[in-house]
C-alpha cells in the first residue's frame, strides 16, 4: 500500500508540472506599464527643465518661445525638439525596481526633471536619464513612480540645455531683395551704394540688320552716387552673410548703450533700416568681437572668423576696372 501511494503522489507531481509547462507562457510579463497619457505639443504652454541647482522655464507667448523671467526669445529649433520628445513620450519596458538610480544617471546629481503644462495643468512631469547602450532607448523614471523604464528614442540631449544654449542666437534678419542702399562706414572712410536698374542692349539675331534697333533689357548694379559701379559678387556676398546673422553668445551684464565707437558700421536700407555695429576686442588675445544690432535688444559676440568676412576697406567694395 506505501508503494502505491508514493506511485499515485509520484504520478500527481508529473501531471502537474506538465500542465505547467503547457499552460505557461514563457513571454508573459508579470508587471503593467503605466500609460503616458496623450499630449499636443500644440497645446503646451510652459516648460520648466530642472538640474542640480538650476532650473530653466520657458513660456509660450504670442506663438514664439521665450525665456522667463528675462523674456530672452528662444531657439525655436531646440524648443521644437523638446515638445516632439514630450508629445511622442512612450514607455515600452521595466528596467529596475530597486531604486539603485545612480547606474541610470537619475539620481539627484545627475537626473534632468521635466515638466509641462498647458495652460494651469501639469501634462507632463518625469525625470530623464542617460541613453541607453542600444542608443535607441533612454531611461526614464514617472512622478509618483519609484520605477525605472525604457522610454522610446534618444533624447536627453534635447533637455541637457542651458539658458544661453537655449537663446535664439539669431541677432540680423530680413529679406535680401527689400534692400536698396548698403551704407559702409569704418573710421573715417564711408561709402555707399544704391540698387540701380541700368539698361543693356540684347542683340536679337546673329546678323543684325544695319537699320534695326537693337532692343534693350535692365540689369541691377550697385553705385555710389558719383556713378561708381559696386562689386557685385562681394556686395551680395555681405548681403548673404547679414540677412541671416547668428552671434556666437550674448554678453552678459552689459548693455546695449554700453558700446561705443564702433570700428565697423553697416547700415542697410529697405522697407525699414537694419544696422549693425562691431567694436575693437577687448583683449588682444580675444577670439570674437563685441557687437549690436538694431534688430536685437543685447550685445553679443561674433567670432573671429566671422567678422573677418565682415570687415574690409569700404572702397574695397567698388568693382575693379577691367584690365585691357
Amino acid at each position: 500500500m506505501k508503494i502505491k501511494k508514493e506511485y499515485v503522489i509520484l504520478v500527481a507531481i508529473i501531471l502537474s508540472m506538465a500542465l505547467y509547462l503547457i499552460l505557461r507562457n514563457p513571454d508573459k510579463t508579470h508587471y503593467k506599464l503605466p500609460k503616458v497619457p496623450h499630449v499636443a505639443k500644440t497645446d503646451i504652454s510652459k516648460i520648466e527643465i530642472s538640474k542640480l541647482d538650476t532650473t530653466i522655464v520657458l513660456k509660450r507667448k504670442d506663438n514664439k518661445w521665450h525665456i522667463a523671467p528675462e523674456g530672452y526669445l528662444a531657439n525655436t529649433d531646440e524648443v521644437e525638439e523638446m515638445l516632439d520628445s514630450m508629445e511622442k513620450l512612450f514607455v515600452i519596458a521595466l528596467v529596475s525596481e530597486s531604486k539603485n538610480y545612480s547606474r541610470y544617471d537619475l539620481d539627484d546629481d545627475k537626473k534632468i526633471t521635466v515638466k509641462a503644462w498647458e495652460g494651469e495643468a501639469l501634462r507632463r512631469d518625469f525625470d530623464v536619464g542617460k541613453t541607453a547602450s542600444s542608443y535607441q532607448h533612454t531611461f526614464l523614471k514617472l512622478s509618483g513612480d519609484d520605477r525605472v523604464y525604457h522610454a522610446r528614442g534618444n533624447f536627453r540631449g534635447n533637455f541637457d540645455q542651458t539658458v544661453e544654449s537655449l537663446r535664439d542666437k539669431t541677432v540680423l534678419s530680413f529679406n535680401r531683395s527689400e534692400i536698396q542702399e548698403i551704407q559702409i562706414y569704418k573710421d573715417k572712410e564711408v561709402i555707399a551704394f544704391n540698387r540701380t536698374q541700368v539698361p543693356v542692349k540684347v542683340s536679337t539675331s546673329k546678323e543684325d540688320d544695319a537699320d534695326s534697333q537693337p532692343e534693350t533689357e535692365s540689369k541691377t548694379v550697385w553705385r555710389t552716387a558719383d556713378g561708381k559701379e559696386g562689386d557685385e559678387t562681394k556686395l551680395n556676398r555681405l548681403l548673404n552673410t547679414l540677412s541671416d546673422l547668428r552671434c556666437e553668445k550674448y554678453i552678459d551684464n552689459q548693455k546695449k548703450e554700453d558700446f561705443t565707437d564702433p570700428v565697423y558700421t553697416f547700415q542697410l536700407k529697405g522697407t525699414q533700416e537694419y544696422d549693425l555695429s562691431i567694436f575693437a576686442k577687448k583683449d588682444k588675445g580675444a577670439k570674437s568681437y563685441p557687437a549690436v544690432s538694431s534688430e536685437n535688444d543685447y550685445p553679443f559676440l561674433l567670432p573671429e572668423w566671422q567678422t573677418k568676412n565682415l570687415i574690409t576697406k569700404p572702397g574695397e567694395m567698388l568693382k575693379k576696372p577691367e584690365k585691357p
